[in-house]
């Protein structure tokens, strides 16, 4: 087995899934005020999603880096910077700054010591109250993004990415983006993921990394092709890209998001590195005795959620529900011992419950909130990523309600 970093699971904790751009005003200024309600609320974590620029339709899964902060998330955009300060931007992100300097242009730089500088802040902050920040790195970059045009000879011209046809899409779902050329990475250690990492260290202390099933095989589909039903699986660099994180890379607790068409391959995988994978309430329900989302399934060294940023609301899901899952939800709700009467709030102790180390739960969750709260839809491209946190909406009596649920799932932080 691969010795990996820190492991988030640990000790049992709970967390708070918010990207920084749905905080109120859509700006880092507003992430002290949700940090203190997070240590009332005796949450551990703050989960975002990935920080760096997002595409055109705001998804910050296709961003034009996957290095750079983005400078829409500031409080403070016009704010001065110091030559000082840009000498030690220069040094610490030597790797990526001057590739996004040529591709951002007049100003990036001076974007970036303020993304630094406020985002530094709002770690110290948080780590101040106890709270850790969870990051998220996506697997693949955007076509035409500054990791794209820097290091063309890294990926494959012939190829574009996407997942095969499932129950759910019949033509499978064509991404588009560019796949990695693996033995060109291994041919040199690696070292732009070793880097991708350490730059996840300078902004998070943990991470979930998207699709990690591609690091065993991926689903190849010919440039040009319109729907992804003609690909092929091809091998991912495996444990070989891990070994090398665990040789050169940073003390960053990793989370496999291990969601999808999940084969033995990858399975075994996550096994042998052993890293906690992720557990889906609203996928816990069904007849498979073996379905891995199904509480008596949880292992210690996972964390579980009530739904991820791509599934509806925990409320818009319940209304969607026939009967007999509802039914076999609230039984399984009774059967731990949680009792509520607002079915959302239900839904959320059943996670707090659940043996799984960490559980994370979407602000929107918390709130009870319905379908218009989704923050996206898989394979649309209107509509999502704009939801954002109402002021106020996380008030006292929430935080208070969910502290006392977090202490009673014994979760509470450490003193």
């Amino acid at each position: 087995m691969v010795t990996m970093p820190t492991d988030p699971t640990h000790r049992r904790a709970a967390g708070v899934l918010l990207h920084a751009s749905a905080l109120p005003g859509g700006t880092l200024a507003g992430a002290p005020r949700f940090i203190d309600w997070l240590a009332r609320a005796g949450q551990s974590w703050w989960q975002v999603l990935p920080l760096g620029p997002p595409d055109e339709f705001g998804s910050p899964y296709a961003g034009a880096s996957a290095f750079a902060g983005w400078p829409g998330l500031l409080g403070q955009p016009g704010a001065p910077v110091s030559e000082e300060e840009r000498d030690d931007l220069r040094s610490a992100c030597a790797y990526w700054i001057d590739d996004w300097e040529r591709h951002a242009g007049p100003g990036a730089l001076d974007d970036q010591v303020r993304f630094a500088r406020e985002w530094g802040a709002v770690r110290a902050y948080a780590a101040e109250r106890g709270v850790g920040i969870m990051g998220d790195v996506p697997f693949y970059v955007a076509a035409g993004s500054a990791d794209h045009c820097a290091h063309p000879g890294l990926f494959l011209d012939d190829v574009v990415a996407g997942v095969p046809p499932d129950d759910f899409s019949a033509d499978g779902q064509l991404w588009g983006n560019p796949p990695y050329d693996w033995r060109a990475m291994a041919s040199d250690g690696y070292r732009w993921w070793v880097e991708r990492l350490r730059r996840a260290a300078q902004l998070a202390d943990a991470v979930r990394i998207d699709h990690f099933r591609g690091f065993a095989a991926w689903w190849a589909v010919p440039a040009g092709a319109t729907t992804a039903t003609r690909g092929e699986w091809r091998p991912g660099p495996g444990e070989a890209l891990f070994r090398r994180l665990a040789e050169e890379g940073p003390d960053l607790g990793l989370i496999a998001e291990d969601l999808g068409i999940i084969t033995p391959d990858v399975v075994a995988l996550i096994e042998r590195l052993g890293l906690p994978g992720i557990r889906v309430l609203q996928y816990a329900f069904n007849d498979d005795p073996y379905n891995p989302h199904r509480l008596e399934n949880h292992q210690p060294r996972a964390m579980v959620v009530t739904g991820t940023h791509d599934n509806d609301t925990i409320a818009g899901w319940w209304g969607d529900q026939p009967g007999w899952v509802r039914d076999r939800a609230l039984i399984e709700v009774a059967s731990w011992g949680v009792h509520e009467a607002e079915p959302h709030r239900g839904m959320v102790r059943l996670a707090l419950a659940s043996p799984a180390g960490l559980a994370v739960i979407p602000a929107q969750d918390l709130l009870g909130l319905g379908s218009e709260a989704r923050f996206n839809t898989p394979g649309t491209t209107r509509g999502n990523w704009s939801w954002r946190l109402p002021e106020g909406a996380l008030d006292d009596e929430l935080a208070d309600w969910l502290g006392r649920a977090t202490d009673h799932a014994d979760r509470r932080p450490l003193d």
